[in-house]
């Protein structure tokens, strides 16, 4: 008799589950969210759990209902007979899941039908089953949608990416059913039946290897797993799953005869000791040959150039990182490897961001978009065809061309023949002058050679001009997006006036200019990755040495307007232990570290600005275990930290947060007008007695809530905080010095 199964999948990859079940017997597939819906018998559902490499749960529909309250979902379940599936002496675990629902949390709805079942035995039998969260003999998986609640049986007991292969890890490694259902989607299955060669350069602990020898040889996924959720279901087919394990056996015995070269490399030591224990573990010795190797070393099986097969990789996401360059010259170097020994290849590769895409030198079909838990990610698939390759000219001129694309566009009208431009753009080179005349004494003076020279002074040229001195002067514009009323063409003429007074009054070469649009931002826009150049410059701030972008984000890593907040942060650092939350690119870290700091610990959720805080710490010579570096949402870093007083007390706290953020890593949006109250409170209770937090907001609305944070002291410091060349503007930032 046929019953109705749902198997859940990574998001993106429904349709190649879909296509599985397809093969394996289901019938009336039908893809959904994050899943696909199938029809079968018993024997159908067995083998999906054991030979399905993409699905992550099997679960077998038992009833749905209408539950609008906790009293309805208890009812519901107990109109099912439990002991048709389980004995009140069997281990029972609930997974409990709600959207758009009266019931709203998780684990509440899943004691409420604990609850159900364990009453229902208790009633019928004066005994109950007992909780085990890890492997029970039943697993019961709820789904409350819309106040209609769906009951299913996890036949899987576990999620199926769980092979049974993997005794060594590595730092985030990839879960095997994403891995298997990208060597699906990459057609290895076919190339490896025509004798094709596979190759993962950078294996990690070896799940993109294993997994295309478990496909190479027809080998079931689930063949080494000891635990799946029917094995202490009532109604468990014995016989049925045994001769479907003998029938996987003897496919794998066969496979093993005849394989193709399946080849994993890593640098990393302890990732090539993992990968060759989990080979082990798989019985795939003599079939997966893992080695230590450079990427720049790496060739194709035997050695000869242009032999056909499948390159897959997942090299690091980037997704952060790309800003020191590491990850871009990465991708660059893998390219030319590519391009040189590897012609005739297929290469996929995991990405995190389309634009480092682009530094392998090789146009991509168009990119295929999945998620890696939550981070979105993109599948790049390459023919490693010269046809295909770019020019020299395109490749060094990269993204960074696409970006300044405009830049090129404004510049060639700024040239133009016999361009004179309009008399407005004398009024903007007199103010230039008149700003570098009397703003570059100051900074001479005071020894600042990073500023803001021009500020929208001029209505009709809304314009933020920057200066930063290092080997050459870089001139870092941004425009004020004009609003919708004003006529484009005119926009864009004013701007070619504007660039071409910046050249002559500045003496500065084009290649020094970067010209980019501030929009207005949500939250941490202005954080947010631009493009993927990965090209640093150093430059120096009261003895301090930093390092900014000028390419890949809206703002360079330093913010000029902080600086004596800095300053001040650096002069009351001395013997303290010093605490940056919302630490960016660590500058006021380097400060403190500075001023004589016994200790620091930068929070961020961006490993981006972690690792360019890092090298910045580095730059000025501060490295050892008292300067922590922690990626974390910071309010559940706050959480956790005031859990343990005694470990996580400091002097002096900096905590300069976005205005808005719902980043993907964070638990929940987060609105600094709305939640500085409970923010601030939460740090304050790290503080040391006499400690001292400056608090500092970018958001020229704010208004400072001090009723609402108890027993505090707070005390306005803005104007103090203002630096001459922001002067024109004090709205730049709001500060203030807070204590017990």
């Amino acid at each position: 008799m046929n019953s109705t199964f749902f198997a859940t999948a990574p998001k993106g990859f429904e349709p190649q589950l879909a296509d599985e079940l397809a093969a394996l017997g289901a019938s009336d597939v039908s893809v959904s969210r994050s899943g696909v819906s199938f029809q079968g018998d018993l024997s159908t559902a067995y083998r999906v759990c054991l030979w399905s490499r993409v699905a992550n749960r099997v679960l077998l529909a038992l009833h749905r209902f209408p539950a609008a309250s906790p009293e309805a979902l208890y009812s519901g379940i107990r109109t099912i007979d439990w002991a048709d599936h389980m004995s009140s002496l069997a281990t029972l675990a609930v997974d409990f899941h709600c959207l758009h629902s009266t019931i709203r949390h998780s684990h509440y709805g899943a004691l409420k039908v604990k609850d159900a079942i364990v009453d229902q035995f208790r009633e019928a039998c004066g005994e109950r089953p007992n909780i085990d969260r890890e492997q029970p003999d039943i697993r019961v998986n709820v789904f409350l949608e819309r106040d209609v609640a769906h009951v299913s049986l996890d036949l899987s007991g576990e999620s199926l990416h769980r092979r049974g292969y993997r005794v060594e890890t590595v730092a985030a490694p990839l879960k095997e059913n994403l891995a298997a259902a990208v060597l699906l989607r990459s057609d290895w299955p076919a190339m490896a039946r025509s004798g094709n060669a596979f190759l993962d350069p950078m294996c990690g602990s070896g799940t993109l290897p294993i997994e295309a020898a478990l496909m190479a040889v027809d080998g079931a996924p689930g063949l080494l797993r000891a635990y799946f959720g029917f094995l202490g279901w009532k109604k468990h087919d014995v016989r049925t799953w045994a001769a479907l394990r003998a029938e996987a056996e003897q496919r794998r015995a066969a496979g093993l005869e005849q394989t193709p070269p399946i080849i994993g490399y890593d640098a990393d030591r302890r990732a090539v000791r993992a990968a060759l224990a989990n080979v082990e573990w798989a019985g795939l010795a003599g079939v997966v040959h893992i080695e230590r190797k450079e990427l720049i070393d790496v060739r194709p099986v035997g050695g000869q150039k242009g032999r056909a097969g499948l390159i897959v990789v997942n090299p690091p996401y980037g997704e952060r990182l790309s800003s020191t360059g590491e990850v871009v010259g990465l991708y660059a170097r893998f390219g030319e490897t590519l391009k040189t020994w590897f012609r005739g290849w297929r290469a996929v590769v995991l990405a995190g961001n389309s634009e480092l895409g682009f530094r392998f030198g090789i146009r991509s079909r168009k990119p295929f978009m999945f998620y890696n838990g939550a981070i979105e990610c993109r599948l790049l698939d390459f023919d490693v065809d010269p046809a295909r390759f770019f020019t020299p000219k395109t490749m060094a001129a990269g993204s960074a061309d696409r970006r300044d694309e405009r830049l090129s566009a404004i510049m060639t009208k700024a040239r133009e023949a016999e361009r004179i431009p309009a008399g407005g753009a004398e009024m903007l080179a007199n103010r230039l002058r008149k700003n570098i005349k009397n703003l570059g004494r100051w900074a001479r003076r005071q020894g600042v050679s990073c500023y803001r020279l021009y500020d929208a002074d001029l209505p009709e040229y809304a314009f933020a001009i920057d200066l930063y001195q290092g080997e050459k002067t870089w001139v870092h514009v941004q425009e004020y997006q004009a609003p919708s009323s004003i006529d484009a063409a005119k926009a864009e003429a004013r701007l070619a006036d504007a660039m071409t007074v910046i050249i002559e009054v500045l003496d500065v070469a084009v290649e020094q200019i970067h010209l980019k649009v501030r929009r207005k931002q949500k939250g941490r826009a202005q954080y947010e990755r631009q493009g993927a150049a990965g090209r640093l410059h150093e430059v120096a701030e009261n003895g301090c040495r930093f390092l900014i972008n000028f390419e890949d984000f809206l703002d360079t890593g330093l913010f000029l307007d902080h600086r004596i907040t800095r300053e001040m942060i650096g002069q009351l650092a001395a013997g303290k232990r010093f605490l940056n939350l919302f630490s960016y690119t660590g500058t006021a870290t380097v400060y403190a570290a500075r001023g004589g700091a016994c200790a620091t610990t930068s929070v961020d959720l961006s490993n981006t600005y972690l690792q360019w805080a890092r090298r910045n710490m580095e730059l000025n010579g501060f490295v050892g275990d008292t300067h922590r570096f922690i990626q974390a949402d910071c309010m559940a870093w706050l959480e956790n930290a005031s859990q343990q007083p005694n470990r996580n007390r400091y002097d002096l706290i900096f905590l300069d947060p976005p205005t808005f953020s719902n980043s993907k890593g964070m638990r929940g949006a987060f609105d600094v007008q709305r939640d500085h109250p409970v923010l601030i409170t939460k740090a304050a209770r790290l503080l040391e007695e006499g400690g001292l937090l400056i608090f500092s907001t970018n958001f020229r609305r704010f208004r400072f809530n001090a009723e609402a944070l108890g027993g505090l002291t707070s005390e306005e410091i803005t104007r103090r905080t203002i630096p001459q060349d922001f002067a024109r503007n004090p709205k730049i930032h709001s500060c203030w010095r807070i204590s017990k």
